[in-house]
């Protein structure tokens, strides 16, 4: 869909108004919705978990390609276009706010799935954040982001963007962002750039009280990223414990938030949690 057809689009259902509050920044570059599409590779039969749709312009191609695809949608003027314009029957809305919804109240039970989206701004941190709260996260995910978000998810140890989030994430998925996007490829414009991130989840990931574990430790220490982190972890653990763990991963107490991979990470909740 480019500018000129989803203007008319507009014009034609009720002279609607993107909602900026919503993050509604509607891509209108077929090329790179291609790219998209190539990247994602979608399969005939997969699940794929979608927010934000829109009017659906990725979602076309994705059901096109033959994937169940399961939308989470709230504003409830693009639900009733999208209930109005016919779609295959692979294609199932939720009307819902994806900061809210049960996943596992519409996602097929035990089923693998993934997950491809043009993300609201607005809830991109949230979202990513509840997915990886999910007992069997998916396989692997393919987002726009905002640019800054995206960095400071692929970010690494030592690294200006590497924050809490980053640990979680990369914890799970191997993170790699693709390629920035101009503002120019969306109506209305954004006023930052863009991102297109993959995640690939890894062929082991840990154990979901091990997840809440790292969870705890990375909020615990990027909460003062600045400081040596010997005093703020001594305020959340014993400190024998703290000794003990710093230790054996030949820890300096001189160390900082931002100096530890995801994987020292989870030995270092693991010790301190014993």
């Amino acid at each position: 869909m480019n500018k000129k057809e989803l203007l008319v689009l507009l014009e034609e259902f009720n002279h609607f108004h993107p909602g900026k509050v919503l993050g509604q920044n509607f891509l209108i570059d077929n090329n790179l919705l291609d790219f998209i599409i190539r990247t994602a590779d979608p399969q005939p039969g997969e699940i794929i978990l979608e927010v934000g749709p829109g009017f659906g312009a990725l979602t076309r191609k994705l059901l096109d390609a033959g994937a169940e695809v399961f939308s989470i949608e709230f504003d409830y003027r693009i639900c009733d276009f999208l209930r109005k314009h016919t779609l295959p029957g692979n294609f199932h809305l939720i009307e819902g706010d994806a900061c809210q919804v049960s996943f596992t109240d519409f996602l097929p039970p035990g089923k693998p799935f993934r997950s491809v989206a043009n993300l609201p701004y607005s809830i991109s941190s949230i979202f990513l954040a509840r997915l990886l709260e999910m007992e069997t996260p998916p396989l692997n995910m393919l987002f726009m982001l905002q640019k800054e978000m995206g960095m400071r998810l692929a970010s690494g140890p030592g690294t200006r963007n590497y924050g809490s989030l980053s640990v979680r994430t990369q914890l799970l998925y191997d993170v790699k962002l693709l390629r920035t996007v101009p503002p120019q490829v969306f109506f209305p414009q954004p006023e930052v750039e863009s991102a297109i991130v993959q995640f690939k989840l890894k062929s082991e990931i840990p154990d979901m009280e091990s997840r809440l574990q790292v969870n705890e430790l990375a909020k615990v220490m990027f909460a003062q990223k600045r400081k040596q982190i010997f005093k703020p972890l001594l305020g959340f653990y014993d400190q024998q414990a703290v000794e003990n763990a710093l230790a054996e991963l030949s820890i300096s107490r001189e160390a900082r938030a931002g100096d530890f991979s995801a994987d020292i990470y989870l030995k270092l909740a693991r010790l301190l949690n014993q």
